[in-house]
């Protein structure tokens, strides 16, 4: 059974662009309403900094985001996350995300981790490179 929520052709695009161009790191998508498809609010290249503060306080968001970091031997790593941010204050929204977060896992080849973040905290660097390392 195919999910009712859908992704936009601009975010199949941004999704392949990521993919296939290398040089943006992170996607950022959200949910339409009445056209019932996730669109890219956010194509870049952003910073751990920057993708926690890209996220609102009040609204789900669903990122693709390719994470680099260095392994306890120096090696240079890279994962795919896909986090599903669902803040305590948008619980109304909550079954289109979940969805979508659905649509996405079937879209994507192969991400590394997927994840439920309610708070930022639980988007903390180190605890991103745990789950992926």
């Amino acid at each position: 059974m195919s999910s009712p929520i859908s992704l936009s052709e601009g975010s199949i695009a941004a999704l392949q662009h990521m993919r296939e161009q290398r040089e943006i790191n992170t996607v950022v998508l959200r949910h339409a309403g009445a056209q019932g498809v996730l669109v890219p609010e956010i194509e870049g290249n952003l910073t751990h900094d920057e993708l926690v503060q890209s996220l609102p306080t009040d609204e789900p968001r669903l990122v693709v985001h390719e994470l680099a970091f260095a392994s306890p031997e120096g090696t240079r790593k890279h994962a795919q996350l896909l986090i599903f941010w669902m803040p305590p204050d948008a619980s109304e929204q909550e079954q289109a995300y979940t969805e979508g977060f659905t649509a996405l896992k079937h879209f994507l080849p192969d991400p590394h981790v997927h994840l439920t973040a309610r708070r930022t905290s639980q988007l903390e660097h180190r605890r991103l490179v745990a789950l992926a390392g």
